[in-house]
């Protein structure tokens, strides 16, 4: 039996990989820098060099299989990336594939967020449920859910596209085409749009934002619990539409919790399915890690399913 599998969790700017066992302790682990510059066919390279040299570290005789986690949506029975704006070169490409004939090990291509989720089910906060959401809050939002321990996919692997639900129907412009998007108000980059809008200074980012908050400054309190609300109306939906134990928020304006967190939940504790059930609002605990847990986790998965 496979005693390990190799998660893959390739970003726009950085490509890290580690060899994880099935009982979720990290045996190897390197991280690098994604360098889209010289090319689809370096990062290529780039990713299945990684992959070998902890391959060769943690012994490739005990292989499960490797798990990538990627941006952008997936069509997940191809294997290929179709819309990310992050990696632009791999759209249409047959990335899974790709890699599959380099390596010769079966290779499980997967959306970053949902990978993250997942890494929440199997090693995080989520590990006493078997359904849950994950909302990364970074520059975009992203979106995570799992079913009955399982990724959520939809039709063709676009699922959990949680930062593309409109919260405003007549609000901010987003890149998707659509207008009030969730990443739109309550993302990093909403957060540093806002300060702008209030003439908080120049190039202003959401840390700097925070900073101001957390010092007491008004119209920097007011944009978090701008923040906050956006997120309690998304939440609460899709507390309505689920019913799941758990709701589970992850990424780089965490820090800032306090100060979204209670306009957050006073939306949320208007969704008639939450007060009659009381879902549980929290923090993901795996930080940048969860998509490397996640990703290591499908190939385990997929023998479980094989042999059963």
């Amino acid at each position: 039996m496979a005693e390990y599998s190799i998660g893959v969790d390739l970003g726009g700017t950085n490509l890290r990989a580690a060899a994880i066992t099935k009982d979720g302790i990290i045996v190897e682990k390197i991280s690098g820098s994604t360098n889209l510059s010289e090319g689809r066919d370096a990062v290529i390279s780039d990713i299945v060099d990684a992959i070998t040299r902890i391959k060769r570290k943690a012994g490739a005789g005990r292989l499960a299989g490797v798990g990538i986690g990627v941006p952008g949506f997936i069509l997940i029975e191809k294997g290929i990336i179709v819309g990310s704006n992050n990696l632009p070169e791999f759209e249409g490409f047959p990335v899974r594939d790709e890699i599959e004939r380099r390596l010769g090990t079966q290779v499980i291509l997967e959306n970053d967020a949902n990978a993250a989720a997942m890494g929440e089910k199997w090693m995080g906060a989520g590990k006493e449920v078997d359904d849950l959401i994950l909302l990364t809050l970074g520059t975009g939002i992203g979106g995570g859910i799992i079913s009955r321990g399982r990724i959520l996919h939809g039709f063709v692997g676009m699922a959990g596209e949680i930062g593309h639900m409109t919260i405003y129907p007549n609000g901010n412009p987003c890149g998707c085409g659509n207008h009030g998007c969730l990443e739109k108000h309550a993302s990093a980059t909403a957060v540093s749009s806002m300060a702008a809008l209030l003439h908080l200074g120049d190039n202003v980012t959401s840390e700097d934002v925070y900073k101001m908050a957390a010092a007491g400054d008004e119209k920097a309190q007011m944009i978090f619990a701008s923040m906050g609300t956006a997120l309690g109306l998304a939440i609460g939906t899709l507390v309505n539409i689920f019913n799941f134990p758990l709701v589970l928020l992850s990424g780089g304006m965490l820090p800032a919790w306090d100060l979204f967190a209670p306009p957050m939940m006073k939306e949320v504790e208007r969704s008639f399915t939450f007060r009659n059930t009381k879902t549980t609002v929290g923090k993901a605990t795996l930080g940048n890690e969860a998509g490397l847990y996640g990703a290591a986790y499908l190939p385990f998965q997929a023998l479980t399913a094989t042999i059963s």
